[in-house]
């Protein structure tokens, strides 16, 4: 629905969407939150999170508390990322490539959300199949993890680059 987004400390919170469920009882409709929340540190560690609650604040703090949990590691260079890279969840598919300087953040919402709490300020991006936000977070941090620094990679290989 929106993205807003908070600071708490180092860490900032967006919110990427928030959905209504509806419980049909004998009175009438019961209705529940579920929130999907990412959070970063700006400096290359990124995780996202689902909170279910009755009301939505409780139900973003679950998310934060469950982002938490799961946080992430990113290789950054710079702004940008070293090289095209492309993450996969479900059917969502997301491709990253690198961009220079003053390009900016080249994104649709869910993918942006997970991009700018990573850091990074300049990349352009492109989502294909799925456009469950779920499914478009999941497939952004997993394109996000497969990141290899040029000295990771000749350290993994065992031969100098």
């Amino acid at each position: 629905m929106s993205s807003d987004s908070r600071e708490r400390g180092e860490w900032s919170e967006s919110v990427v969407a928030i959905r209504r469920c509806a419980a049909v009882v004998k009175g009438g409709r019961r209705f529940s939150f579920n929130a999907l929340v990412v959070v970063g540190n700006s400096r290359g560690q990124v995780a996202w999170g689902y909170g279910k609650a009755n009301e939505v604040p409780p139900a973003v703090e679950k998310g934060v508390k469950d982002a938490h949990k799961q946080m992430n590691r990113v290789n950054l260079r710079g702004g940008t990322i070293p090289h095209r890279v492309i993450g996969k969840f479900g059917a969502a598919r997301v491709v990253m490539l690198p961009a220079s300087p003053g390009t900016g953040v080249i994104a649709g919402g869910a993918v942006r959300a997970v991009v700018q709490a990573a850091g990074i300020t300049d990349i352009l991006t492109k989502s294909y199949g799925s456009t469950n936000k779920l499914n478009l977070v999941k497939a952004a941090i997993d394109a996000l993890t497969q990141l290899r620094t040029k000295d990771e990679v000749a350290r993994l290989r065992g031969v100098a680059l």
